[in-house]
Order: structure tokens, then C-alpha cells, then sequence
């Protein structure tokens, strides 16, 4: 007779807080080796930004609004942060999953490099390739999630697919006796410090297609005449008003994309087509041959705020696009100006504003600099009085003449109007904003704009 066997002791539960751990280094990791294989060719786009692009295009205007309201300029920082954060919670709750089922964990991760390759495919001029940063990432990604795993007690991995079998085993034994219980804390160490390697390397990697040395390398010629010197009239003696002339590094940047286009301009070209007599195509050097004018042109952006500070006035140097225009000649019938830039984001004004006299440019420079990379380099337009969202196209490699009924731009599309003057604004530098003013004269001090029609006085 045989003699009765006392019941087994239920397996241990895998710690939670290290299987979140585990899937939250996963995640990291299979990011990391996105941004390295990103940075193998200049055409390929890191996993979170493509993800980051696709939601700017998909965004509603209300959302949009919303975003510039909390963050204002830093509306793009704000979105990357959302989606690592979403990357790692996401990575979290994966690592508990998988350390009861792993095939949950490896799914979900494939699910989220299937994300990222649909984004990258999205990318104007994308490669059929464009998803081999997410594909490989992934990959990485489900497989250091089954090392972390198996040094956790319980848990299911590869080798032990069954959480019942592994904690059965004693723990020298787990992994094929490859791993100890208290080697979590050294193997994720280490794999959390090669991911970092791993994403430091492909952000040097994509160092390399950096643009800044072709701009270095750009003589602008002196135009044929220069703007004068800021009128006296224009220049206020106060503490705290902004100069008449914004320098560089204290213009505004407002665009959609996430990251600094970097468009060389020895490869750089402009194609003029549509309703045209003859298609134009130029490089960089044609321009540089012509004859350059300098203007100086206020931009405001639609979003600015009263009070805010998203104008700036700068001397641009460029081709007037009226000439541009003139060499392709203008097809009866076309009313809308379109411009792309390289990644394929529009813009669309009325032909009719390039005949009434104000100094709309291709421009290449910006007060005596070619255009910095963050405001269009090599090439961008300029039209004073319109808003930005319909003429101020950066990085620009298209002008098309079309229709405004055969054509939407990018903001269009989005309902915002077609046709944007801008108004009439003025801003208060100082005293600033609830700013204790001292018994006595207090100086107010700003400025005032409207282009294409110009400020006569200012009533405070």
C-alpha cells in the first residue's frame, strides 16, 4: 500500500515589480537599437520619431491648440516625453504579462514594432526598407526580455516556458544553470547600460548627416542693395524691449517636424511646376548666381498670443519669387502659389499676392547668415503679411501653381482657412507682466506690427 505523499507547495508567484522591470528594459533596448539602426543611412527615420510624425499629421486642430496652450514652443518636446512615456509603461505592463505567459510579452513587443514599421512606411520617399529599424529593434527587444525573465524566479522564458516547471527547479538551476536568483540586478544593469550605449551610438551615427558643415561652407553674395541701417526712430532706450532686428538665435521656430531637417545644399534642388509654361528646375548655385535682394520683413505666427512672443523681424536675403514665377511662366487660370517642402508638408497662397508690390523672397540668408538650419536651410519663403501656416515654407524643394479648388495645404486640410492675413498687433515689453512698477514716471515700451501697411502711432 503506498504511503500518502503531502501536496506539493505552489509555485512562488514571479516577482511583479522585477517582471515590470524586465519588460520596462525591454522596451528601452529594442528603442535603443531603433535609434542605432536609424543611424546606419539618412534614409531611415528612428522608430519614436515616425511615430511622433505621424501623430503631428493625424492630430485634430482642437488637440493641436490645446498642446501650443500647456506647452507653447515646447509643444514637440511635450509629444516625444508622451511616447517614451507610453513606450515604458507599455514595457511594464508587458514584463508582468510575460512573466506568466512569455509569448504575451513577445507579441506585445512585435505588436509595438509593428507600430513603427507602419509609421516609418509613411514617410515621404520612404524606402521599402524603412521599417528595419523597428523590425530589428523588436527583435532585440523580445529577445532581452527572455534573459531579464530568467533570472527572475517563476517566470516564464524561452528555456522554461512553464512558470510551474522553472520554480520547481532550485534557483542555480534556473536557465539552464546559467543564471542565478541574484543575478537580475547585474544582468539588467548591464543590458540597461549596452541599451544606452546602443542609443548613444545611433545618435552619433546620425550625427553624420548633419547638414551644418554644408551650410559653413555657403558664401552668400553681398546683395545689390543692402537695407539700411535701423532707423534711431525705431531703436527704444528701455530695459527689456526686444531689439528691432531679431538676431538668430531668438527668432521663433514654429514647424511640424520633430527634429532638424538636414538637407545639404550641394544636393539640394527647386522644381517649379503645375500650371506652368516650362517646369524650372535650380540648385543652390543657381540661386547663389542671381541677383539677390535683402529685405526686411516681419513674421508673426498665427499662434501667437497677445503679448506673446512668436514674431521677430529679420533682413533676408534672397530671390524674389515674382522672378522665380516669371521664368516658369504663370498659366492663365492658376491662383494659388504651393510650396512643399521635402517632406512633403504644403503650404498655399493667392498668386495675386506676388503682384501688389511687397517683397515676397526664396530666401537663402538671414541677417548676413545663410538661413540657420532650424529656420529652413538651404532654402525657405518669405511672404510679408501672410501668416506663416500658408507661405512660410522651410526646407522647401517644390513651388507649384495650381488651383484653391483643386488644392488643400497641409493646414487646410486640417480646417484651418485658406486665406490668412495677418492683423494688426502691438505687445507691451515693459513694464512685464504683473511687474510692481516703483513710485514715479514709469517707461511702457514694445512694439507694434502690421505688415504690408506699416504703424503710424501706438495708443496706450
Amino acid at each position: 500500500m503506498d504511503a500518502p505523499t503531502a501536496p506539493a507547495d505552489p509555485p512562488p508567484h514571479p516577482s511583479w515589480w522585477r517582471s515590470a522591470i524586465a519588460g520596462l528594459v525591454a522596451a528601452a533596448v529594442a528603442l535603443a537599437v531603433g535609434e542605432l539602426v536609424a543611424g546606419l543611412s539618412s534614409r531611415l527615420t528612428a522608430p519614436v520619431i515616425s511615430v511622433g510624425n505621424r501623430v503631428v499629421d493625424a492630430v485634430p486642430r482642437q488637440v493641436k491648440d490645446t498642446a501650443i496652450d500647456l506647452f507653447g514652443t515646447n509643444d514637440k518636446v511635450a509629444l516625444l516625453v508622451g511616447i517614451y512615456t507610453i513606450a515604458a509603461l507599455f514595457g511594464l505592463g508587458l514584463g508582468v504579462l510575460a512573466a506568466r505567459r512569455f509569448w504575451i510579452g513577445a507579441a506585445g513587443i512585435a505588436a509595438f514594432g509593428v507600430v513603427g514599421v507602419v509609421a516609418a512606411s509613411q514617410e515621404v520617399g520612404a524606402p521599402w526598407w524603412a521599417g528595419a529599424p523597428s523590425v530589428v529593434g523588436a527583435v532585440v527587444g523580445v529577445a532581452v526580455l527572455g534573459v531579464v525573465l530568467a533570472t527572475i524566479p517563476g517566470a516564464a522564458h524561452p528555456t522554461a516556458a512553464d512558470p510551474v516547471e522553472a520554480a520547481s527547479r532550485p534557483d542555480s538551476d534556473l536557465a539552464g544553470g546559467l543564471l542565478a536568483r541574484r543575478g537580475f540586478l547585474k544582468v539588467t544593469g548591464a543590458v540597461a547600460v549596452i541599451g544606452a550605449g546602443l542609443a548613444t551610438s545611433g545618435r552619433w551615427l546620425q550625427s553624420r548627416f548633419s547638414a551644418s558643415e554644408s551650410r559653413r561652407n555657403v558664401e552668400l553674395p553681398a546683395p545689390g542693395e543692402p537695407v539700411p541701417p535701423v532707423a534711431d526712430a525705431a531703436t527704444v532706450e528701455a530695459d527689456g524691449v526686444s531689439p528691432f532686428v531679431t538676431p538668430n538665435a531668438d527668432f521663433y521656430r514654429i514647424d511640424t517636424n520633430l527634429t532638424v531637417p538636414q538637407l545639404p545644399a550641394e544636393t539640394w534642388g527647386l522644381r517649379i511646376h503645375g500650371m506652368v509654361d516650362q517646369e524650372v528646375e535650380l540648385t543652390y548655385q543657381d540661386l547663389l548666381a542671381m541677383d539677390l535682394v535683402e529685405e526686411r520683413i516681419t513674421m508673426t505666427c498665427v499662434s501667437n498670443e497677445v503679448g506673446g512672443s512668436l514674431v521677430g523681424t529679420a533682413d533676408w536675403l534672397g530671390v524674389p519669387l515674382r522672378d522665380l514665377l516669371d521664368r516658369a511662366g504663370v498659366r492663365d487660370g492658376a491662383d494659388q502659389v504651393v510650396g512643399r517642402a521635402f517632406d512633403g508638408f504644403t503650404t498655399g497662397f493667392p498668386v495675386e499676392t506676388l503682384d501688389d508690390g511687397r517683397p515676397a523672397l526664396l530666401a537663402i540668408g538671414m541677417n548676413g547668415e545663410p538661413l540657420p538650419l532650424e529656420h529652413g536651410f538651404p532654402a525657405r519663403v518669405i511672404v510679408p503679411g501672410l501668416y506663416g501656416y500658408v507661405s512660410a515654407t522651410k526646407w522647401i524643394t517644390e513651388i507649384e501653381l495650381t488651383t484653391f479648388d483643386a488644392f488643400d495645404q497641409y493646414w487646410v486640410q486640417r480646417d484651418w482657412a485658406a486665406e490668412a492675413p495677418i492683423k494688426t498687433m502691438a505687445r507691451i515689453d515693459t513694464p512685464g507682466g504683473l511687474e510692481r512698477a516703483s513710485p514715479g514716471p514709469v517707461p511702457v515700451a514694445g512694439v507694434a506690427w502690421a505688415q504690408t501697411r506699416g504703424i503710424q502711432r501706438v495708443e496706450v
